[in-house]
């Protein structure tokens, strides 16, 4: 595979993003159900093109970060949360993950933004395991929080800062 090239979503990506969102559903990662067809569409009033980063190899879509604010208030402006990464499977364990994540804090710098969050189930090892190599550290845990494939997962808030 190609080095992935990082652009932000389009419109156009709707169909292809949802789905790398249906075939790479887990409960390693999901807290909702795994969703039947018909599917609603990916991109919606509250998931914008704009909110998104694409990996993009050998033209067709890789991967995927949803990165937005946390919240709507003034006082919050200067935090960047990621709420998503997927990578296709066929894209796996080729950095597609890391040079997704790479991208977001560089665009949450351009931003202005000086501190980037996250949540990640406790069982997800993979995904804890890449965002402490990347300075993410645990900030928090709400234990037993998801009820999930009959087992209670823990919720672990990470975050770090982006100064340079």
């Amino acid at each position: 595979m190609p080095e992935p090239h990082i652009r932000g979503a389009l419109p156009s990506d709707d169909d292809a993003l949802s789905s790398l969102d249906h075939e790479t559903w887990s409960f390693l990662h999901a807290v909702t159900p795994r969703q039947e067809p018909p599917f609603e569409p990916f991109f919606d009033a509250r998931h914008r093109p704009g909110d998104y980063l694409v990996a993009e190899a050998d033209g067709r879509i890789a991967g995927y970060l949803r990165l937005v604010a946390p919240t709507p208030l003034a006082c919050n402006a200067h935090v960047r949360q990621i709420q998503g990464l997927a990578v296709h499977e066929w894209a796996r364990g080729r950095g597609v993950a890391r040079l997704l994540l790479r991208a977001a804090i560089e665009r949450a710098r351009a931003e202005g933004a000086v501190r980037m969050t996250l949540r990640v189930l406790g069982h997800n090892k993979p995904a804890r395991t890449l965002y402490e190599s990347e300075g993410f550290v645990v900030e928090g845990v709400l234990p037993g929080e998801f009820f999930l494939d009959r087992s209670y997962v823990d919720d672990v808030l990470m975050g770090r800062s982006l100064d340079l």
